[in-house]
């Protein structure tokens, strides 16, 4: 192993995130996935790279640039050697997902679904294309001859571009604006095509008998070349595509004149300016094409620059046509209804009487607009106050609050305005909520509001009874089809009390609250959990039941690693599910050697979070908007909610079971970091399966 990937107690961060992406494209090779799900897994892959750079790259380049070493930030490294490991390890990725890509064109080819570049077009198919490029591309293109220009022009952050080198006739024609244009000198010029966003990535060509035909959209503006260059006289064309990726980070103005929602809009804008931190071209780009434009671009062998394949923003894969193959997709499991919670009637009413549990995707996300599009026609509610991050792009969400503003209802809304990469649909929300007459509230000065969590007050009997929901994940339909969330529907007054309690603090943020049952940063996540642990070591050493089962995004401060260390060396049993970056290296005799941790991989994204700890025999279960990031506990302002109702308990800890006996798609996470898969055994469990098995059981 290279000796900076691990220092002392801690895989560094960065370093672990990237094996983490390199478990995305694991299931791209994986010949148990349909082919054209893995190719939205080269997708995923090449998406959450690009984010990648735009933050954690930039972040480590902006401390590299300042001259600081930053080794307590970045896990024991220097921050120079760092940004190394990172492009070497990314170069190497980048050339695997291209070997893949190859392999699965080749088998898609196998299924009779044959992707084609420009050079393969056959007769039949060039009337199409020309129609196509005329009417649905051309409008859209941005085309910029570079030779002549003072100033380079400014690069859209992750745009893909076609750089084009046009040799010139050295005799040029004789009249016209050909001679104006293309003096006959011989000359080479450069040109820019920017490749439309909003224009589909993928063509789909008209079928040929039992063939059905792609092209490119780049492939597409290759071919038609020469109607976009056609007023030149050119001896000879090419176009090889590069990207930009660019710093990420808000600059937030301090005037005071400006409200937030300008300040984070013009924050936003300016990503367009921010500082390239990484240069992709196409390998095969000519060495005078790639020199001239380096040279224009101010691009020094400082900054990443990666060589990659003929397509970039692969990220598009995602969105590759299904093209009616059922047989090469993941097979349909449609949402299953919470077990005796019927969308018919009251929910309220039901809710009343006990607690339920929803886990989307498996359950339908229905019941969390069912819920307020209740509390929005019912008479005796007087209030509603929800939690915004991230919402869907047509929001039924929205729209339910902005209907029970209509019926008299007050509406509060705390909206982040600055949810990566989702500030500016947030910003069009906001204004679109304040224009309806929804309470906005814009956060807290210096922390990101991340809990969330809803409170509805209704009038019952002369009295104000509270009802809500607190969930792991965002109230997002679209994301809620495919990321794994919990979602509590609960009644207890204790809790929405306290719930009540974190909107209190949105208003008067001075004021440092206590809660009896909610753990909320930046407060008291770190504490809370800590003493819990503690509570764990001491149980062992009173020869008690004592073990911690954690499920999380990730896990990278340190303190609490630390803690989980002190804890497996007093003999805790602790196993832990990470879907992502994990700094905690498990298994190391005398550190964490009753520490597992496992990564699961597959149809839907593993998003909540789940604690539970031993305490003796009667397990505390908890759920939570906050992974064991140092951002989570210090920086954001989160909320765990203790789980009381005895069924609800026992349910989360068997699907925590249910994930911890995954052995298809459960990788190892370890000293090596290999990624390797978890030895299969009999019977094979692949937990997401298991637990869509396990609540379809539990209808029955």
């Amino acid at each position: 192993m290279n000796k900076t990937e691990i220092r002392n107690q801690y895989i560094n961060r960065e370093l672990s995130w990237l094996q983490f992406n390199a478990r995305v494209l694991q299931e791209a090779v994986d010949e148990s996935v349909p082919l054209i799900e893995r190719l939205r897994f080269l997708g995923i892959f090449s998406n959450n790279l690009d984010e990648f750079f735009k933050v954690r790259y930039a972040t480590v380049k902006r401390i590299a640039l300042a001259g600081r070493k930053g080794k307590s930030a970045l896990g024991g490294e220097v921050a120079k050697d760092l940004l190394d490991d990172i492009t070497r390890i990314v170069i190497r990725q980048q050339a695997e997902s291209q070997e893949i890509l190859r392999y699965i064109e080749s088998q898609l080819k196998k299924e009779n679904i044959l992707i084609i570049d420009e050079t393969e077009v056959s007769e039949s198919q060039k009337a199409f294309i020309t129609d196509y490029f005329v009417q649905k591309v051309s409008p859209a293109l941005v085309t910029i001859i570079l030779n002549e220009l003072a100033e380079f022009p400014l690069l859209k952050d992750s745009a893909a571009y076609l750089a084009v080198k046009m040799v010139m006739k050295r005799e040029g024609a004789e009249h016209g604006i050909r001679r104006i244009l293309a003096p006959g000198t011989g000359e080479t010029r450069y040109a820019l095509i920017e490749i439309p966003r909003d224009a589909n990535r993928f063509v789909v060509l008209p079928k040929e008998g039992d063939k059905q035909y792609i092209i490119m959209l780049d492939d597409l503006v290759r071919y038609c070349l020469p109607l976009i260059f056609n007023i030149f006289s050119y001896e000879s064309l090419s176009a090889h595509m590069i990207k930009i990726t660019r710093d990420a980070e808000l600059d937030i103005d301090n005037d005071l004149s400006k409200s937030f929602i300008d300040k984070i809009s013009s924050s936003v804008k300016g990503r367009e300016i921010g500082e390239p931190v990484r240069f992709v071209y196409d390998e095969k780009i000519g060495k005078d094409t790639l020199g001239f434009l380096k040279e224009k671009m101010r691009i020094t062998n400082t900054d990443s620059v990666i060589p990659g394949g003929r397509y970039h923003n692969r990220r598009d894969y995602m969105d590759f046509p299904s093209l009616g193959r059922e047989d090469l997709l993941y097979r349909k499991s449609p949402p299953l209804p919470v077990n005796e919670l019927s969308l018919q009637g009251s929910l309220l009413d039901k809710i009343a009487q006990k607690d339920y549990l929803q886990f989307a995707p498996y359950h339908t996300f229905a019941y969390v607009i069912r819920f307020l599009r209740e509390a929005a026609l019912d008479p005796r509610v007087k209030s509603i106050k929800i939690t915004v991050y991230r919402l869907a792009r047509h929001s039924q969400v929205t729209s339910s609050l902005i209907n029970a503003v209509k019926n008299g209802k007050q509406v509060t809304v705390q909206i982040e305005l600055q949810a990566r990469f989702d500030e500016e649909a947030n910003i069009e929300y906001a204004e679109q909520l304040q224009s309806e007459g929804v309470k906005l509230i814009f956060g807290v000065p210096g922390l990101k509001v991340h809990s969330k969590i809803c409170v509805i007050e209704r009038e019952e009997k002369d009295k104000v009874r509270r009802y809500g929901f607190i969930s792991t994940g965002n109230f997002n339909e679209s994301t809620a089809k495919v990321y794994t969330d919990y979602t509590l529907f609960t009644s207890n007054q204790a809790i929405l009390k306290e719930v009540n309690m974190v909107f209190d603090f949105f208003d008067t943020t001075y004021k440092i609250r206590k809660y009896k049952h909610l753990v909320v940063s930046p407060h008291y996540t770190g504490k809370t959990f800590s003493k819990l642990i503690d509570r764990e070591i001491a149980n062992k050493k009173a020869g008690k039941d004592a073990y911690i089962k954690l499920k999380m995004n990730s896990i990278t401060n340190y303190k609490m690693v630390d803690k989980l260390y002190e804890a497996s060396r007093a003999g805790v049993k602790i196993q832990m599910i990470v879907r992502g970056a994990c700094c905690l290296i498990p298994g190391v005799p005398g550190m964490s050697e009753n520490i597992e941790v496992i990564s699961i991989v597959d149809k839907f994204l593993e998003h909540p979070r789940l604690f539970i700890f031993g305490n003796g025999g009667d397990p505390m279960v908890y759920i939570s908007s906050a992974d064991w990031m140092t951002r989570n506990i210090d920086f954001r302002v989160e909320v765990s909610c203790p789980v009381y109702d005895e069924d609800i308990r026992k349910e989360l800890i068997e699907t925590f079971e249910i994930g911890w006996s995954d052995n298809v798609k459960a990788r190892v996470i370890s000293v090596a970091q290999d990624n390797a898969y978890r030895k299969k055994g009999h019977p094979e469990v692949r937990s997401q399966v298991a637990t869509y098995e396990y609540y379809l059981h539990k209808l029955k």
